[in-house]
């Protein structure tokens, strides 16, 4: 079912949604970027279309709209816990493709990985996607090469035609909200090449561990978690216990994102520490996305959305590293 809107009744539709859905998306924080007047791309909630970018990648990942960087559990006191009152309206997140390929890659963490994550669960049957179509690849991308380029699996798709908006609706409970649209068949755009490429070996293993491919980044990598942060498919967590009286019997226990990169990640009572020099950290990153989860999941981690090598202060690039892995496999061969 699809729908040709300009931007007054695509603004009505939100309207009509409002009393039951925030509304999050990619906007412009003018002044927010990293270096002195310039602005920064990242998620946060929306009230109208023209908010939404849609001609450039968000720096930051939709992530930390359904997965909060802070986030508080529970409360407590002497006698008794209580948990955390979850938000009371649903969510609509506009997403690239690759990204919806993230959300899966969250679910076989928290949801298909054992015992599924209360926390997340209550924040995820909450949402629902709006995939953004992609005119072109943004630069860095290789969701191609990841076979992450496409999804089908949406609520609505919408693409930017000019002052109007072409959406695909596949959730037949927002079919009434689309009042003043013109029917139309409407075929979500996704880029079919990228300018970056990866090929993942065939013959990959964890024998790749071994080789020297990763001293290399024991003095390029400073340590920073900026990938880590803004990586779709990254779940790592710590919690922390805020104590609001001196006896430490009354506060709230909140999960905080965490960074397989930074210091003290591997921290141990007694003081060791596994993965002590960052290649060994790289290493890990690097092997968790392309053959350990795999190995569990069927499916990489990694999305190719790019933005690791976006954000990276010292100019590593991931897909760089996964280009490595064939030479560094042969390497090992060789030593064996």
């Amino acid at each position: 079912m699809g729908f040709v809107l300009d931007t007054t009744h695509m603004n009505k539709f939100l309207q009509n949604l409002k009393d039951e859905y925030l509304f999050f998306a990619p906007k412009r924080f003018v002044g927010g970027g990293t270096f002195s007047d310039t602005d920064c791309i990242r998620y946060g909630q929306i009230h109208s279309i023209e908010e939404v970018v849609f001609d450039a990648k968000s720096q930051y990942s939709f992530k930390e709209a359904i997965l909060p960087i802070s986030q508080t559990l529970f409360y407590f006191t002497e006698e008794e816990a209580t948990e955390a009152a979850m938000p009371q309206k649903k969510a609509l997140i506009f997403v690239r493709n690759c990204d919806l390929h993230a959300v899966k890659r969250l679910d076989g963490i928290y949801l298909n990985n054992g015992f599924p994550d209360h926390y997340y669960t209550k924040l995820r049957e909450a949402v629902k996607f709006v995939v953004m179509g992609c005119e072109s690849s943004f630069e860095n991308c290789f969701c191609v090469s990841m076979g992450t380029s496409k999804s089908d699996d949406y609520a609505l798709s919408i693409d930017k035609q000019g002052a109007d908006y072409a959406i695909d609706c596949k959730d037949y409970s927002f079919a009434n909200s689309f009042k003043g649209g013109i029917p139309a068949d409407v075929e979500p755009k996704f880029v079919s090449s990228n300018e970056v490429t990866v090929a993942i070996p065939q013959d990959l293993d964890n024998r790749v561990a071994n080789s020297k491919m990763w001293d290399e980044y024991d003095t390029r990598c400073i340590a920073c978690g900026r990938c880590n942060f803004v990586c779709p498919t990254c779940t790592c967590f710590t919690t922390q216990d805020i104590f609001y009286s001196d006896n430490g019997k009354v506060g709230e226990r909140r999960r905080v994102w965490a960074s397989c990169m930074v210091d003290g990640f591997t921290d141990m009572a007694g003081g060791h520490q596994f993965r002590v020099k960052r290649g060994q950290r790289m290493r890990y990153r690097v092997l968790h996305k392309v053959l350990n989860y795999k190995k569990k999941h069927g499916e990489n981690m990694c999305v190719g959305c790019g933005r690791c090598d976006d954000i990276c202060p010292e100019y590593i690039s991931f897909s760089n590293a996964i280009n490595k892995l064939e030479s560094a496999v042969k390497e090992v061969a060789g030593n064996e």
